[in-house]
């Protein structure tokens, strides 16, 4: 359902659950979880989310477990999707959404929860709640909102419409779009990778919560660090440098 794998400084997550059109039932939601949690432990550098199944990045959440809800299950399973959406939210590395295909419900929460989100020609886009009867969590309504504007967010949740790569490009879900998504994709994240580690994750921090004043001292204490003195001698040496 989800596999891990790693390439050098680049780590890849994979949804592989053809049988559902990578759907992720509760539990799924906890493997991504642990799987998000146990890079963000690691050396990695690059996150890359992806599919395995052609056509399809994922139909969201499993609905056809929603039929054998029972007092409390709707809680656990919004507390699952939660765990594995801030799970990848949370890492403390770049991350990298790739999307080919279909994108639909509390996938689109998810791409969200990536720093960067690359399309495909043939990746499609809807948040589909209310065609079911039900909200979207508050949290992935913020992000929503804050990643395309209130009124675009507004357009996607209220229609249930089926956004195109060109209207996700253009009104901001994504940041890139090529014809072959993943190949674009990896060579951002081969780029990303090559710079400072360091330096990432505390632009990465900078970005998630420019409020936070531990930054100030971070960023002072950055120039007398390894890094620093490996980045600043390369470009004395009019060359890149290796990290």
């Amino acid at each position: 359902m989800i596999r891990t794998d790693r390439d050098g400084h680049v780590a890849t997550l994979t949804l592989d659950r053809p049988q559902a059109r990578n759907a992720l039932p509760t539990a799924g939601w906890l493997a991504l979880a642990d799987a998000a949690r146990a890079l963000a432990a690691s050396d990695v550098r690059v996150v890359i989310l992806r599919s395995e199944v052609p056509l399809i990045f994922s139909a969201g959440a499993d609905i056809t477990e929603f039929s054998g809800f029972s007092e409390g299950d709707a809680t656990r399973f919004r507390e699952a999707m939660r765990a594995g959406i801030e799970a990848v939210a949370s890492l403390p590395m770049p991350s990298l959404a790739v999307v080919d295909g279909g994108c639909y419900g509390a996938a689109v929460a998810l791409i969200l929860a990536c720093d960067l989100r690359v399309a495909g020609e043939g990746a499609q886009f809807a948040a589909t709640p209310a065609k079911l009867g039900i909200g979207y969590p508050r949290e992935d309504v913020a992000r929503l909102s804050a990643q395309i504007g209130k009124g675009n967010a507004a357009r996607m949740l209220f229609t249930g419409e089926i956004v195109d790569a060109a209207d996700a490009l253009a009104m901001g879900l994504v940041e890139l779009r090529w014809e072959d998504a993943e190949p674009l994709a990896r060579a951002f994240a081969d780029r990303i990778a090559a710079n400072a580690p360091g330096a990432m994750k505390l632009l990465k921090r900078a970005l998630a919560d420019p409020t936070d004043i531990a930054l100030d001292s971070d960023f002072d204490a950055a120039f007398s660090g390894e890094e620093f003195a490996t980045g600043y001698a390369a470009f004395r040496e009019r060359r890149r440098p290796v990290f």
